[in-house]
């Protein structure tokens, strides 16, 4: 089995050859076998405060996601300034928990702050079994049925004291 270590960079950390897999990936699904027909990339992957997040193999990028930071949270996002999104999986990996461990990767970083994300209708159960609540009306974007889903702050955990 490949490993399934998750890679994080910022856009000065990435190579071209790691941008070019994550936006051949990105393409390929939103726009291909979505056909989604708004704008992929946007000024928000270059932003220094992005965390591009993925799990490559053999044969490149094959799942990916991004953090974005807002100065304040926007509304519609609760009270989270971080925002997950651009969650996707290859075709060929789909099923086997990648997109789970990238989320639980950010969680562990992040998940001591509130976090918000958009999304898809059907893949709402994986958020939801990761602690992020559904909020709001569903609602279309890019024409594919959309729900708002927040996680609330979590105490860090308490290491083991010595006595």
């Amino acid at each position: 089995m490949a490993d399934s270590s998750p890679i994080q960079r910022t856009w000065g950390q990435l190579t071209r050859d790691e941008f070019f897999e994550i936006a051949r990936l990105r393409t390929e699904v939103f726009f291909l076998e979505q056909r989604i027909d708004e704008p992929e990339l946007d000024e928000r992957d270059r932003d220094e405060s992005t965390e591009h997040v993925w799990i490559a193999d053999e044969r490149g990028t094959a799942a990916y996601l991004r953090v974005v930071v807002d100065d304040v949270p926007q509304p519609g996002n609760r009270d989270a300034r971080r925002l997950i999104g651009r969650v996707v999986t290859r075709a060929d990996r789909r099923g086997e928990g990648l997109s789970r461990r990238l989320l639980e990767h950010v969680i562990q970083r992040h998940g001591s702050e509130p976090l918000a994300l958009h999304a898809q209708s059907y893949i709402q159960p994986l958020y939801a079994a990761l602690g992020f609540e559904a909020y709001g009306a569903e609602y279309l974007e890019a024409g594919i049925p959309h729900i708002g889903m927040h996680r609330p702050a979590q105490p860090a955990p308490r290491g083991d004291t010595v006595r």
